[in-house]
């Protein structure tokens, strides 16, 4: 493992409007990023929170998927978030993560907000993403996900957790309780990239993007407005850390059944 800088990329997403979410996340890279190993972007970054897939879903070879290429190229680093996919009929909130040299994993988003009925809209992924950086295993969750602790545990599998969210103020000390108990229970670094601003039924978002530590200290976290950080993740201390206090060592052993 090497140590791994990551951008988080907080930010108000215009309702429904591809085109302009892009140029705006253009001028934000270009003026906040010099250099960096990954760049994470919110749920739904290209449209928000939407229950209208079937009007603004894109296929995986679509303009925002090749927008992602680009990005990574430019900047030479993996880029991550989510957006409205369609494929065999069905849509998806798939979170995709784009290398440098074009190559792509996703994430289809297991737990779907029944609050909204967005399983009337989408349908669920059924598998697990962990993918690989510098020697970091990456664990890839989109939003609602954050609630089920069985779904986010740590196996041994991974060494940064990353949710992208569209997670509403309203519930905003659930968001920042929830990752700090991730972080905590899978010693593991949180990486979580919420957006800000009302989105298109009036629901304001405070963002509290977050990066945590295993052992649930707040790195950095920025709330109410646009914000493009990027912090370095200190892979002595994830090693250290986890030699030291050996809880994974005891944890519980299970089996998930679908």
């Amino acid at each position: 493992m090497e140590n791994l800088n990551v951008t988080l990329v907080q930010f108000d997403i215009v309702w429904e409007k591809k085109i302009e979410n892009l140029k705006k996340l253009d001028l934000l890279l270009s003026k906040n990023i010099k250099e960096t190993d990954l760049i994470i972007l919110p749920e739904m970054f290209t449209t928000g929170f939407s229950m209208r897939p079937e009007r603004l879903a894109e296929s995986m070879s679509g303009s925002t998927i090749q927008w992602m290429k680009k990005v990574a190229e430019e900047f030479n680093a993996v880029v991550c978030g989510s957006l409205v996919i369609e494929e065999n009929t069905n849509y998806f909130n798939r979170m995709i993560w784009m290398r440098p040299d074009g190559s792509y994993s996703h994430y289809d988003k297991k737990h779907l907000f029944s609050l909204v009925a967005e399983q009337n809209h989408y349908t669920a992924g059924n598998s697990q993403t962990t993918v690989s950086l510098k020697g970091w295993n990456c664990s890839l969750q989109i939003c609602y996900d954050l609630r089920f602790p069985v779904w986010c545990r740590n196996n041994n599998h991974y060494d940064l957790q990353i949710f992208v969210a569209n997670w509403p103020d309203r519930r905003i000390d659930a968001w920042k309780t929830l990752l700090k108990a991730r972080a905590i229970e899978n010693q593991t670094y949180i990486a979580a990239v919420n957006r800000v601003g009302y989105d298109g039924n009036q629901i304001y978002h405070s963002g509290y993007s977050s990066l945590i530590s295993p052992d649930g200290e707040i790195v950095w976290n920025a709330a109410d407005s646009e914000d493009v950080s990027t912090i370095e993740l200190n892979k002595e201390h994830l090693v250290s850390y986890r030699d030291k206090f050996r809880f994974l060592n005891d944890k519980d052993k299970f089996t998930i059944h679908e």
